[in-house]
């Protein structure tokens, strides 16, 4: 018994104080309680062996009622657990016709490895094979006598563990052990019971131990090692660009409302399907303009019309933005403006044609060379005398300097003639002016007599 409450003390101290290591890398320690059985009757021959281990010898008289065996392990590596494992049993033997109850004690110590390694893992069912050591006090018959002693013992068997959950689960192990010294009887030790698994940490709760979280201090997901999807879209928070907002992988976790293929974030029109050059936006008409800038969504036309068509607002088939008299119908070939009436005689067109030839400016300016204003006046008294006729004044300009610069003096030294006429006498309603600029030479402008020629004032009937 002294060696007995020994061996007993050493098991308890090693579940106190030992660093060896044991069974599962999340949950390295287990400690197991259950009951043994040992069956000490091994004959010689091996088929002998095989017949009495399934069950000749009497397992209701070699078992305790009681906790008869506790273990402690932990997890090493690679699949093997290192298990301490203390036992103790009464084990009835027969001498002549009587039976005597031994007392049976065994401290075991062994190395386990996990078949799960060769089949692959199950999570509930985990098969091992076990090699091993350890000191066994049982005794053996000597001359028909019982005599007490104890050896150590070479160990061997296989085992399973049947997990419930994460933590409890069930155990059996069967195996035989092999004396040395002829102080003990060979036999076959059974045990059933149940183990604890435990020591894996998870800080956040998440169910995905430190060792293997990526994350270990916000609860997350085992697919995602530990680390957290905050919007459940299979996407975790730190690969995702939109961690609050259920999205799709293509777009890095963001949301495509109007699954035009632009992020929401980034799109303009996020509940309307539009195109990356619009930035999200339609543009129905195709003119470039996105519809919600669009004047004109279903018909085409230019930025610098608000995307619509240019209108004709004199119908006189030439679009306003370039029709140069956008209110009085005219023909194409005079830029939208109308043809000249012949509403005065040939003879007095021509002195008009003749007298406006002679009008002359200061170079650059709006200001009348000197005589200028005496053909002014001839032309003020031919106009006065054909009341019903309606005259419009065209200036041109040489193509000397930029074209945008002669358009605007063109427009300026028709206004000057058409403002000195209004003074003298002609009724301002039967006047208009436009400047041509350049865009009409009636000579070549290669030379000083042809610019000359185009630097001019044209006076024609109005229609």
């Amino acid at each position: 018994m002294k060696q007995l409450k020994l061996a007993m003390l050493a098991m308890f101290a090693f579940l106190t104080f030992s660093n060896v290591n044991a069974q599962d890398e999340n949950n390295p320690w287990v400690v197991g309680f259950g009951l043994n059985t040992v069956d000490p009757r091994i004959p010689t021959e091996f088929g002998d062996y095989a017949q009495d281990y399934i069950g000749t010898g009497e397992w209701a008289d070699n078992t305790l009622p009681s906790i008869s065996r506790i273990s402690v392990e932990r997890y090493l590596a690679d699949g093997f657990t290192l298990q301490l494992a203390g036992s103790i049993n009464k084990v009835k033997t027969f001498i002549s016709e009587d039976d005597v109850d031994e007392l049976y004690w065994a401290i075991d110590l062994a190395a386990k490895w996990d078949l799960n390694h060769l089949f692959g893992e199950t999570g509930w069912f985990d098969p091992y094979v076990y090699l091993g050591g350890g000191y066994t006090d049982f005794g053996r018959i000597v001359g028909g006598n019982f005599v007490d002693g104890g050896e150590g013992t070479l160990n061997a068997g296989v085992g399973f563990n049947v997990w419930f959950n994460e933590n409890i689960g069930l155990n059996f192990q069967t195996g035989g052990k092999k004396e040395f010294a002829d102080n003990i009887q060979d036999h076959f030790q059974h045990s059933l019971g149940v183990v604890f698994r435990f020591g894996g940490k998870d800080t956040d709760g998440d169910g995905v131990y430190d060792k293997d979280d990526a994350c270990p201090e916000v609860a997350g997901l085992k697919e995602f090692n530990g680390c957290p999807d905050a919007d459940g879209d299979g996407i975790k928070d730190s690969d995702d660009a939109c961690p609050n907002e259920a999205g799709v992988a293509a777009l890095n976790g963001c949301p495509d409302a109007d699954g035009d293929g632009i992020a929401d974030k980034d799109d303009a029109c996020p509940t309307v399907a539009g195109t990356k050059a619009m930035n999200g936006c339609p543009d129905a008409d195709g003119d470039g303009i996105a519809d919600n800038k669009d004047k004109c969504p279903n018909e085409a036309g230019p930025a610098d019309n608000g995307g619509c068509p240019w209108g004709d607002k004199d119908n006189d088939g030439v679009k306003d933005n370039v029709d140069k008299c956008p209110d009085v119908a005219g023909v194409a070939s005079r830029q939208g403006c109308p043809e000249p009436k012949p509403v005065i005689t040939e003879e007095a067109k021509k002195k008009l044609d003749e007298f406006a030839r002679a009008i002359y400016f200061n170079s650059g300016r709006t200001s009348f060379r000197p005589g200028v204003k005496g053909k002014l006046d001839l032309i003020a008294g031919i106009m006065k005398e054909y009341k019903d006729a309606n005259f419009n004044i065209e200036g041109h300009t040489d193509s000397q300097g930029a074209a945008k610069a002669n358009q605007k003096l063109s427009e300026r030294r028709a206004k000057a003639v058409l403002d000195y006429l209004a003074t003298h006498g002609v009724t301002g309603s039967r006047l208009s002016s436009v400047g041509f600029g350049e865009d009409y030479p009636i000579a070549t402008n290669k030379t000083r007599a042809g610019r000359a020629q185009n630097r001019r004032v044209e006076i024609n009937l109005r229609k």
